[in-house]
């Protein structure tokens, strides 16, 4: 519940209110790609999670599935950091955000197929 107040407080507001003016600012664009790639990585973290519970799952996948969960939980930090630490413009981290988020999202993507084939759960469409 926390998650969706904050995205309505710190992107929408802000969006609503500061992009209805009539100057361009390049901060409302970084605002709406900063949303997209929040949301992609909350339903990376629901897939993980869901994934972390499931009784069947192999026990030589489940230290990658909570290295992902933890990489998932710090992300923010680490970019902090990162950006901090080398100087980085706010769209260098935007770019490493996105980045982030894709390879987390392919490595989930792929641990989910693989369980979803160990399952059988593809043999009943066959």
């Amino acid at each position: 519940m926390m998650i969706s107040i904050k995205a309505v407080v710190s992107t929408q507001s802000t969006g609503w209110v500061g992009a209805r003016g009539t100057e361009f600012s390049w901060r409302y664009l970084q605002l709406s790609f900063e949303a997209n790639i929040s949301l992609v990585h909350h339903i990376i973290m629901a897939m993980l999670i869901w994934m972390w519970t499931r009784n069947n799952l192999e026990k030589a996948v489940l230290p990658l599935i909570v290295s992902l969960l933890l990489l998932c939980s710090s992300k923010q930090t680490l970019l902090e950091l990162v950006g901090t630490m080398f100087h980085i413009t706010s769209f260098g981290i935007l770019g490493i955000n996105l980045g982030m988020t894709v390879l987390i999202g392919l490595l989930s993507t792929h641990l989910y197929i693989n369980l979803c084939i160990q399952d059988n759960s593809w043999s009943k469409y066959n």
